[in-house]
């Protein structure tokens, strides 16, 4: 049985509006949630595992009014733990690592605390769903790079996009340009204990776009007759351990390494995009947005990301068409401080809602977390918090 609409429109129906807390798990993007929750005057939560509570218990201890510990991530959904925070007034933010720690039978069916976002899609970010991001993104008919269903088809170089063995929160990601290739490295890491048998099994191989990488980052709104159907944050790009220290190297240096290539994510540096191509990512948002309302009502609530390249059309024999290819999906906070200081669209959208950042004591937004929690604060004042959370 799963947390109804309804459910969670109830509990937050009897919020004391005036005295919101925001909640979120102490990993992948807390610090973010932190500070724009404070600059917009809400009280904040944030749930720590023992022993990983350091950054944000200590260091970052003026972000959070309240620390809750728990033994292990996923007992944040005990009945204890959920009513401090359903005390607290608390609106729960999801990032990458509450879908991965506290598990999605226990967000969609234990977990009642309402949440800013939709606990119904975040599921759709593993790839062995069957209603995944990939699905929705063919039948959204938005470009993607070609699938290879099995090693036997490759005849391109492609890249296999396998979970690590020990991480469930990092992949490790292979290239191959043949069959023969695609076993050879495939038995490589098997034998290295990175990935497994069975990781390997559900593995993705889909063909290298050779284009810049973008990840175009997005803010899709509840509130439409208020804030705009959805708006572009600005684009970034990741930074992997150890990929981008093999890439340092020589060419001549790196054939002579004999280590396994892993693209673990360390951290995102911030990018700019041409303008005349930047109707290619909005038209891809665009038709997103739509088939998540369909698929999975009521659609994309706050931060989400399309990541992808700008490369030319591999069905264009000229190569005169550049598209955006989208290869992933982050349909929660995609965690990318770098985009506020370096993105020429966070200073458009100050512009864009100033007047309604001054009514509540705002003068510019500066983190993509502002935009979840203006929408969030705008709802509280004006009696509209059941309308944007589930």
């Amino acid at each position: 049985m799963t947390i109804r609409l309804e459910e969670a429109r109830e509990i937050v129906s009897e919020y004391d509006a005036s005295n919101i807390t925001i909640g979120v798990l102490g990993s992948h993007s807390a610090e973010e949630v932190g500070v724009s929750a404070k600059a917009m005057g809400f009280k904040t939560l944030v749930v720590c595992q023992k022993g990983r509570e350091e950054l944000y218990a200590r260091y970052n201890k003026h972000l959070f009014d309240h620390v809750l510990m728990v033994d292990r991530f996923s007992d944040m959904v005990s009945e204890e733990v959920q009513e401090k925070m359903i005390n607290l007034n608390t609106i729960f933010i999801p990032n990458r690592s509450f879908s991965v720690y506290v598990g999605y039978d226990n967000i969609e069916k234990v977990f009642r605390v309402p949440l800013y976002g939709n606990r119904m899609i975040l599921r759709a970010e593993e790839r062995g769903e069957e209603r995944n991001q990939y699905w929705l993104l063919e039948k959204a008919g938005i470009k993607m790079p070609r699938r290879f269903s099995k090693p036997e088809e490759i005849d391109r170089l492609v890249i296999v996009k396998v979970q690590q063995k020990k991480k469930p929160l990092e992949r490790a990601f292979f290239y191959a340009s043949s069959p023969q290739e695609y076993y050879e490295r495939a038995e490589e890491l098997i034998r290295r204990d990175v990935i497994s048998e069975e990781g390997l099994g559900k593995a993705r191989i889909e063909e290298y776009v050779l284009g810049q990488k973008f990840n175009a980052n997005f803010q899709g709104w509840v509130l439409k007759d208020v804030f705009d159907d959805f708006d572009l944050l600005g684009f970034d790009d990741r930074k992997q351990t150890n990929l981008h220290g093999v890439l340092g190297l020589p060419a001549k240096s790196q054939l002579s390494l004999d280590v396994p290539v892993k693209n673990e994510e360390v951290g995102h540096y911030g990018l700019t995009m041409r303008e005349s191509l930047k109707p290619l990512v909005y038209r891809a948002a665009e038709k997103f947005r739509r088939i998540c309302e369909k698929e999975y009502p009521p659609g994309m609530i706050g931060l989400f990301a399309l990541q992808g390249a700008i490369a030319y059309d591999a069905e264009d024999p000229e190569q005169k068409r550049l598209e955006f290819y989208v290869f992933d999906v982050s349909p929660r906070i995609p965690g990318c401080p770098c985009v506020g200081p370096t993105s020429p669209e966070m200073r458009r959208l100050t512009l864009k809602y100033l007047s309604l950042l001054r009514r509540h004591g705002l003068e510019r937004i500066e983190t993509p977390m502002d935009l979840p929690m203006l929408e969030i604060k705008h709802a509280a004042v004006n009696n509209r918090l059941e309308e944007i959370v589930t």
